[in-house]
């Protein structure tokens, strides 16, 4: 991939503010010189509910939806952020389509190639989990709805 297009891939993961926030730039160096670049037209899944996801997306650009069949609304995922990460944390079947709802654009970080990295870089593997949780937690939250105000 031409070192310009890199740059301009890191410069949207790392400027997202409901991305992996816990990444350096180094750390997106490094996973973006091995993540695997994939494109989705719209109406594609990018994840499939009940169906292993083997890795991590990060969207570079588009936008897509999750439809969880709860819910009414279908929270989007935006630019830099990710998706997949729940099949990914625990090795379990996705709990939600992602579908693209205009050409998405989107790293994939496959587990093997993401634990190797974690393993040569321990610091890196604290500060991706870091991200994944407080992304999670996010996304819980804003399902769930606003906390009652504290007192």
């Amino acid at each position: 991939m031409p070192k310009a297009i890199q740059q301009q891939d890191v410069s949207v993961l790392s400027a997202a503010k409901n991305g992996l926030v816990f990444l350096t730039p180094n750390d997106w160096a490094l996973i973006a010189d091995k993540a695997i670049r994939r494109q989705f037209k719209p109406g594609e899944h990018i994840v499939q509910k009940g169906r292993r996801t083997h890795g991590v997306y990060l969207v570079l650009k588009g936008t897509a939806a999750v439809q969880i069949a709860a819910q009414g609304k279908s929270p989007a995922i935006q630019p830099g952020e990710v998706c997949g990460e729940i099949s990914f944390i625990d090795d379990l079947p996705a709990t939600a389509n992602v579908v693209a709802v205009e050409t998405v654009e989107a790293f994939f970080l496959d587990r093997p190639m993401l634990q190797s990295l974690i393993e040569l870089f321990p610091h890196l593997g604290s500060r991706f989990y870091h991200s994944l949780a407080s992304s999670l937690s996010r996304r819980l939250r804003e399902l769930i709805g606003p906390a009652p105000a504290s007192k």
